[in-house]
C-alpha cells in the first residue's frame, strides 16, 4: 500500500515537471518554426518583387515598342494625305485656269454676237426699208393695194387647193369605187342568182266572175238594197257596168276588198242574196280572211326560216299579204328582201339568221300605216320595240330608208336588200303623176347650182345628165358638183335603186375661114 502510495506521489510530483518540460520544448520548437516561416515569406516577397519589376520593365518596353510603330504608321498617314491633297490643290488649280480661259473664250463671243446683233439689226432695218419701197413699187406698177395683192394671192392658192382637193377626190373615189363595186357586184349577184321571186304588180281592184249577166241584178237587189247593204258591211264599192258576166271591187284596203271577193263569191254559189243573208256571209269571210291572214304570217316565217318571232308580229305579216307598195305586194317584198339579206349575209360571214329576221320585219310597219299615225318606219321600228325584238333588227327596221345612221353591217345589207328587190325591172309601178314629178324634182335638184346650162332626166328617172357652162365650171369644179349634186339628191327625194348623176362639160371653138 505504501509502495502504490509512493508511486502515486511519484506520479504527482513528476507529471507537472513533464509537463512543464514539455512546454517548454513545444514552445521552443514552434519558435524556430514561425522563425522559418517568415524567412520563406520575405523569400517569396523578394522573388515575387523581383518578377513584378521585371514584368513592369517589359510592358513598358511592349507600350513603348507600340507607341513607336502607331506614331510611324501616323506619320505615314499624315504624309499620304498630304500628298493628295497637294494632288488636289494642283487640279483645282488647273481647273481654275481652264475655267478663267473658257469665261475670257465667252467674253469675247458675247463681245462678237453684239457685234453681230448690232450689224444684223441694222441689215434687218435695211431690209425692211427695202420691203416697203418694194412693196409701193409693186402696188405702184400692178396698181393694187397689199390687201388687193393678198386676197388675189389666196385666191389662187384657194384654186390650187380645189384643184388638188379634186384630185385627189377623185382618185380616192375611183380606186374605192373599183373595189367596192367589183366585191359588190359579186356579192349582189349572187344573192340575185340565188332568189327567185314573182314579178307580179298588184292593182287596187279585183274582179268577180259572174255567171250570167241576170246575176247582176240580184246582186244590186230592190231599189238597191242588195248592193248597199254589201258596200256598207265591207267597205268596198261595187262596179257593177257593162262588162260581161263580172262585177269590179274597188278599194284601197286591200283586207276588206279580199273580204267583199270572198263575201260576194259565196253569195253567188249559195244564190239566196238579201241583206241578212249579206250579213252572215261577210261575218264568214272576216273569219276565213283572219285565219288566212295568221296561216300567210305563218307561211312566210317557215319559208324564210325565221323562227320565234312574236304571234302578233306574224299576224301583222299576214296582213301584208293584201298590202301593195308601188303595186308591188309588201309580203312578197318582204320575203325577198329576206331572203337576200340572209344571202349577201352569208357572203360577208355574218349572222344569217339576224339578217333573214331584219329583211322580214323591215316593213311590218306598213301592216298598220292605214290605221295609226306615223310613217312605216317609226310604226316597224316601235311595234318591234313592243314585241321584244333585237337593237340590231331595230336598228336595220328604222335604217333601211336612211332616216337614222346605219349601226351595223346587217342593217346596211338589208338597205341592199330592199333598193334590190324594189329596183327589179317589173317589181314597182309608178303613176304618171308621180313619175313626172320625180323626174321634174331631179332635174330642179341639178338646176340650182350655179353654171348649169341645162339638165336632163333620163332612163325613167335613173340618170340624170347636167350640162354645166364651160366659163363658169372647171374640170375640178365638176367632180365637186357632181358629189353636191348626188349628196342633195340623197338628202332630199326617194326614189328606188339609185340615180346615177353625169356631169357634162363641152368646150367648142368656132372660127371662119375667108
Amino acid at each position: 500500500m505504501q509502495i502504490v502510495i509512493a508511486i502515486v506521489a511519484t506520479l504527482v510530483v513528476c507529471a507537472p515537471i513533464s509537463w512543464a518540460i514539455a512546454s517548454a520544448y513545444q514552445k521552443k520548437v514552434g519558435l524556430k518554426k514561425v522563425g522559418n516561416a517568415e524567412d520563406k515569406a520575405r523569400e517569396i516577397i523578394d522573388e515575387a518583387l523581383k518578377t513584378a519589376e521585371a514584368k513592369k520593365r517589359e510592358s513598358l518596353l511592349e507600350v513603348k515598342e507600340e507607341s513607336i510603330r502607331a506614331k510611324n504608321d501616323l506619320d505615314k498617314e499624315i504624309k499620304e494625305r498630304r500628298a493628295e491633297a497637294q494632288r488636289f490643290e494642283r487640279r483645282v488649280q488647273q481647273k481654275e485656269e481652264n475655267v478663267d480661259k473658257k469665261a475670257e473664250a465667252i467674253e469675247k463671243k458675247e463681245a462678237h454676237l453684239a457685234a453681230r446683233e448690232a450689224e444684223i439689226n441694222k441689215v434687218k432695218q435695211e431690209v425692211e426699208r427695202l420691203n416697203e419701197q418694194r412693196l409701193h413699187e409693186l402696188e405702184r406698177i400692178s396698181g393694187l393695194t397689199s390687201e388687193q395683192a393678198k386676197e388675189y394671192l389666196l385666191r389662187i392658192v384657194e384654186d390650187e387647193v380645189k384643184h388638188e382637193t379634186a384630185v385627189m377626190i377623185k382618185e380616192m373615189e375611183n380606186r374605192a369605187k373599183e373595189e367596192a363595186d367589183k366585191k359588190a357586184k359579186e356579192y349582189i349577184v349572187t344573192a340575185i342568182q340565188k332568189c327567185a321571186a314573182d314579178h307580179v304588180s298588184e292593182t287596187t281592184i279585183s274582179v268577180v266572175q259572174l255567171p250570167n249577166d241576170e246575176m247582176k241584178g240580184r246582186i244590186i237587189g230592190r231599189e238597191g238594197r242588195n248592193i248597199r247593204t254589201l258596200e256598207t258591211m265591207t267597205g268596198v264599192d261595187l262596179i257593177i257596168d257593162d262588162t260581161p258576166e263580172a262585177v269590179v271591187l274597188s278599194g284601197f284596203d286591200p283586207v276588206r276588198r279580199e273580204v267583199a271577193r270572198i263575201a260576194l263569191e259565196k253569195l253567188i254559189v249559195d244564190g239566196r242574196i238579201h241583206p241578212a243573208r249579206i250579213e252572215e256571209m261577210v261575218e264568214k269571210a272576216q273569219k276565213e280572211v283572219e285565219t288566212m291572214i295568221k296561216e300567210e304570217g305563218e307561211a312566210a316565217t317557215l319559208e324564210v326560216g325565221v323562227h320565234g318571232i312574236h304571234p302578233e308580229l306574224v299576224r301583222l305579216l299576214g296582213k301584208m299579204k293584201f298590202r301593195t307598195s308601188y303595186g308591188q305586194n309588201v309580203l312578197k317584198h318582204s320575203i325577198e328582201v329576206a331572203q337576200l339579206s340572209g344571202l349577201l349575209a352569208a357572203e360577208l360571214g355574218l349572222d344569217v339568221r339576224v339578217a333573214k329576221r331584219a329583211g322580214l320585219l323591215h316593213d311590218i310597219g306598213k301592216a298598220v300605216d292605214h290605221e295609226m299615225e306615223g310613217s312605216h318606219i317609226q310604226l316597224g321600228a316601235e311595234l318591234c320595240r313592243k314585241y321584244k325584238e333585237s337593237a340590231t333588227v331595230i336598228n336595220a327596221v328604222e335604217a333601211h330608208h336612211g332616216d337614222v345612221e346605219p349601226q351595223s353591217l346587217i342593217a346596211v345589207i338589208v338597205q341592199a336588200a330592199d333598193a334590190i328587190s324594189a329596183a327589179r325591172p317589173g317589181a314597182r309601178r309608178e303613176t304618171l303623176e308621180t313619175y313626172t314629178t320625180r323626174l321634174k324634182q331631179l332635174e330642179d335638184i341639178a338646176n340650182e347650182f350655179k353654171g348649169v346650162d341645162k339638165s336632163f332626166a333620163i332612163q325613167a328617172g335613173r340618170e340624170i345628165r347636167v350640162m354645166v357652162v364651160p366659163e363658169q365650171v372647171s374640170d375640178t369644179d365638176m367632180v365637186i358638183m357632181a358629189r353636191d349634186i348626188s349628196k342633195k339628191i340623197e338628202s332630199e327625194m326617194e326614189y328606188p335603186g339609185q340615180v346615177k348623176v353625169n356631169v357634162i362639160r363641152e368646150s367648142r371653138v368656132v372660127d371662119y375661114a375667108k
